[in-house]
This record gives structure tokens, C-alpha cells and sequence, in this order.
């Protein structure tokens, strides 16, 4: 697995690699993350610059989001278990 790109982002760390003909996206905030698989075949053929497209404005902020709920649900699970 090789990185083909980081872009900068300031509510998390977004990598792109690429492996076995597909790109994998992860993003990272703090303990938490999230990938996402792309197929090589599956993109018009712009290769990674297909993949920044992708992973637009919008999309970030789901992912962010996203985060908000892992945190929650995680801080709930943990708390449950507290003695």
C-alpha cells in the first residue's frame, strides 16, 4: 500500500492510498477513523484526480459528522460499562 495523496483539511486527516487497483480514502480524527474503497475500474479513468472529485466539500462534512456519532455512540458504550 503506497500514499498517493494527503489533502489538508482542519477537522481531520484525510489520506488517499492506493493497493491492489483501488484506492482506499481515510480519514482520521483523533482515535477514530474511516475508509472508504474505490475500484480503479470503478472511476472514469482520471485515476486519483477521479477520487478528489469524489470526495468533495460536502462528503467531508458527512464523514465529520459521522465522527460526531462514532464519538457519542463510543463515549455511551464505554460509560455503560464504568463501575
Amino acid at each position: 500500500m503506497r500514499v498517493v495523496a494527503e489533502l489538508p483539511h482542519p477537522e481531520c486527516k484525510i489520506t488517499i492510498f492506493s493497493m491492489n487497483q483501488k484506492y482506499i480514502v481515510k480519514f482520521e480524527q483523533g482515535t477514530f477513523e474511516q475508509s472508504y474503497k474505490l475500484a480503479e475500474l470503478d472511476l472514469s479513468g482520471g485515476g486519483v484526480n477521479d477520487v478528489f472529485e469524489i470526495i468533495d466539500e460536502e462528503f467531508i462534512q458527512t464523514v465529520v459528522a459521522r465522527f460526531k456519532l462514532m464519538r457519542s455512540d463510543f463515549t455511551a458504550a464505554y460509560n455503560r460499562h464504568q463501575y
